[in-house]
């Protein structure tokens, strides 16, 4: 089983989006979420620690298809820890399904699982900073008026800036009702109202309504 020193080295300390700091968090709630539905753990522990691992191509940039990576590297460290095939292959799986925009989708228990605590850290207090920091790290504004186009395609028009606030409409508001398991779904009860109240507020004092 990769530990969690191990697991350490493999991420960037100064990321604020996908650092060691929310791999802490997914494997937290991916061990709870599966001892409560009965899942693998120790399929689950392992994706959840090696779910942002490609291999030190971590960071904000080029990450559109990190799951991928992620999940041939997580082949290498478990084929160096003698797993067997089936093992490994469940654990890429729970990697490369892992993402909300993803094209692979959770089939097992264990991805499931994984996904799930994997899109927790994106509502919530943490997944209210972590959407701002990714946006004040690539140069995009914190609040943007959304177009019309966008509020009914999510399509930005051309010149629009994808905000913080365009990412709450676009996909943050709609986690809760994406997620497959009934822990999970209990959890995101409180973090998904803390999303709405924060970016309500923000969006009311950029209209100077509040």
């Amino acid at each position: 089983m990769p530990s969690i020193e191990s697991a350490q080295a493999w991420y960037p300390q100064n990321d604020p989006v996908h650092g060691f700091d929310h791999v802490l968090r997914v494997f937290a709630l991916a061990e709870r979420i599966a001892k409560a539905e009965g899942a693998n753990t120790d399929v689950v522990r392992a994706a959840a620690l090696l779910h942002d691992a490609s291999g030190g191509e971590t960071g904000s940039a080029g990450r559109g298809e990190h799951q991928h990576l992620s999940a041939e590297f997580a082949r290498q460290v478990l084929e160096a820890e003698a797993w067997p095939e089936e093992a490994i292959a469940a654990v890429q799986h729970c990697v490369r399904a892992h993402r909300f925009r993803g094209t692979e989708q959770p089939e097992t228990l264990e991805a499931k699982v994984l996904f799930d605590a994997d899109k927790l850290d994106v509502i919530g207090a943490f997944g209210v900073a972590r959407t701002i920091a990714y946006d004040v790290t690539v140069g995009q504004p914190i609040f943007a008026e959304p177009s019309a186009g966008f509020l009914a395609t999510g399509e930005g028009e051309a010149g629009e800036p994808h905000s913080s606030y365009h990412e709450y409409l676009f996909k943050l508001s709609k986690i809760k009702d994406r997620l497959f398991t009934l822990t999970a779904r209990q959890i995101a009860e409180g973090r998904h109202q803390f999303l709405v109240d924060f970016f309500e507020q923000m969006a009311a004092e950029a209209r100077g309504l509040r």
